[in-house]
């Protein structure tokens, strides 16, 4: 390991850092980590699993924080649910790229459905019956990673939440395994070839173009002469398949704030597609104010947020396919939604992060006028 600080926070007190007590550990929460209540206080504590009794190690906490952050760095009593980690590098202090090793497959899926149900019900005061979908493999998944460069030619990861670097000799969930080299990836799926820049966006999950374009097709129903807008559009992933569908009568446009991904986008679709280079918010205040049959998104992290909403609402879309890897930012989109007449219609969820504590969900929205 190569001992690099840890990052500084301000001083609200007393620090806790390193104490230990043992406690009984409460449900998931957003995030990777479980709740566990120490003294009045909130813990929220990794590499422990709901029920069991564990020892944590406190890594962030002092007498003026609202809420503490720990390891389970022993376990009294264990889940049927834990297993051995397969990766020698996942635990406490170690790499913090995982948040699930020490969890079984359909365990961490269950996990994963509590989360974004409790998100959906807390946010956007929707209960629904949850059900992560398993896509294989569980390792060997990732498209894209990024390690750190140590001397010597290693290379590492970092601790969670830490300027600490763990040395990787092979990270079991990166797709290219130890020979990985840093390039412009070449990929396909279906009939279209993909160009990708080092520094552009390309789904993580091997298997998650097919998952996610037929997921989304399948839910807008694209049909021959309708005009699309694809939102967050990267390199061009589902403008490229809705251009397929929406045939030459049709019109596609794909706006994308990245200019390395917009330069990929222009080499992987047709001419036909019009391709806006800016942040989605500035390109739909000064342009296309007009009717769009369907709408497809997939925002980063944070979501689409009001302003995008409503300038999507605006442009009355028969269909909404969204797109999120996060399931707060999602909740509180379709609660906005809802509030601008397009309700939740569906809602699929998919385990393209297994080891983690990521989740990625399809929403279908319709008008409901």
């Amino acid at each position: 390991m190569s001992r690099r600080r840890t990052r500084e926070r301000l001083s609200r007190g007393v620090s806790h850092v390193g104490e230990r007590f043992e406690a009984e550990v409460g449900p998931i929460a957003h995030g990777g980590h479980c709740v566990v209540r120490h003294d009045e206080r909130v813990v929220f504590v990794r590499h422990a699993l709901p029920g069991e009794r564990v020892v944590v190690s406190v890594t962030e906490g002092s007498d003026g924080d609202r809420f503490w952050r720990g390891d389970a760095v022993s376990v009294v009593s264990a889940s049927a649910d834990r297993v051995p980690p397969p990766c020698p590098y996942a635990g406490p202090e170690l790499c913090g790229g995982c948040d699930f090793q020490h969890v079984s497959a359909a365990a961490q899926r269950t996990l994963k459905s509590d989360v974004v149900r409790e998100q959906l019900s807390r946010l956007a005061g929707l209960d629904l019956d949850i059900t992560v979908e398993e896509v294989p493999p569980l390792l060997r998944w990732r498209t894209r990673m990024r390690y750190v460069a140590l001397p010597g030619g290693a290379r590492g990861l970092h601790v969670h939440r830490s300027d600490e670097v763990v040395a990787i000799d092979d990270c079991l969930i990166d797709a290219a395994g130890a020979s990985r080299e840093v390039e412009t990836v070449a990929t396909s799926y279906g009939t279209h070839d993909f160009r990708v820049d080092p520094d552009g966006f390309w789904q993580s999950h091997v298997d998650a173009p097919r998952v996610l374009v037929e997921t989304v097709l399948g839910m807008v129903a694209p049909r021959p002469g309708e005009k699309a807008l694809d939102l967050y559009a990267g390199v061009g992933l589902f403008a490229a398949f809705l251009a397929d569908a929406v045939g030459p009568s049709g019109r596609v446009v794909a706006v994308e704030g990245s200019r390395v991904a917009c330069r990929d986008a222009r080499n992987n679709l047709p001419a036909t597609v019009q391709i806006e280079q800016g942040s989605v918010d500035r390109v739909l205040a000064a342009a296309y104010d007009e009717p769009f049959d369907v709408v497809v998104l997939d925002p980063p992290r944070e979501g689409a947020r009001r302003k995008v909403v409503g300038q999507i609402v605006d442009r009355a879309p028969r269909a909404v396919a969204y797109v999120a890897c996060d399931p707060a930012a999602l909740a509180r989109d379709l609660a906005t939604f809802a509030e601008r007449g397009y309700p939740l219609r569906e809602l699929r969820a998919f385990d393209l992060f297994p080891m983690t504590a990521h989740v990625e969900c399809v929403a279908l929205l319709e008008s409901s006028r």
